[in-house]
């Protein structure tokens, strides 16, 4: 474990290699799962705005699921999650020509249609944060679903935290992803 500020990050963030490679899982994790994507206190509300604008890019189901119940509820753990569809498919994803999985916030952020990307929980997979009293926990979430990208991060040489460095910025900071780096290096290079 490794200490900065107020978080304890797990080893695997630095020593574990990850690369998503989409044309293989086909953005499968926004569809496997017990529930939906955990959702901060605060995105329920931004999610509930970005609406309008997504509304159109999300299935019929999805709709009908949003209307009816929300596009939140609290899951087993007590937990804000995104709905799920049929149990499975988050309310925001989409799918390409490809059948590949995507999320319509994130499609039309790079579209320029919203400004909020997508909850930090989906930006920063497959790192999980839990906050306890005292800190916050950096863990690297296996996964089987994740197994092709992590061999793709491995034949890439590319580190968790690397590969995640706009949403650990986005979540902690500039100044403590430095602190991250400077870990990294110091723990025998394997960054």
């Amino acid at each position: 474990m490794l200490q900065i500020n107020d978080t304890i990050i797990s080893l695997d963030v630095i020593e574990r290699r990850f690369l998503c490679d989409l044309s293989q899982c086909k953005g499968f994790c926004c569809v496997e799962g017990e529930s939906g994507a955990p959702l901060e206190k605060e995105e329920v509300a931004i999610l509930e705005s970005l609406l309008p604008e997504v509304w159109n890019d999300l299935s019929p189901e999805a709709q009908k699921l949003i209307d009816r119940k929300g596009v939140a509820y609290r899951d087993t753990d007590g937990e804000m999650v995104t709905s799920i569809v049929n149990g499975k498919d988050c309310v925001f994803t989409c799918y390409d020509a490809q059948g590949v999985c995507k999320c319509a916030i994130e499609k039309a952020c790079r579209e320029g249609r919203v400004s909020f990307y997508k909850p930090i929980s989906c930006h920063l997979y497959p790192i999980r944060i839990h906050k306890y009293p005292v800190f916050t926990a950096v863990n690297y979430h296996r996964w089987q679903v994740c197994r092709t990208a992590e061999l793709l991060g491995e034949k890439e040489g590319l580190p968790v935290y690397k590969f995640l460095k706009e949403p650990l910025v986005r979540r902690f900071g500039e100044e403590w992803y430095g602190q991250l780096e400077i870990a990294a290096e110091a723990l025998g290079g394997k960054s």
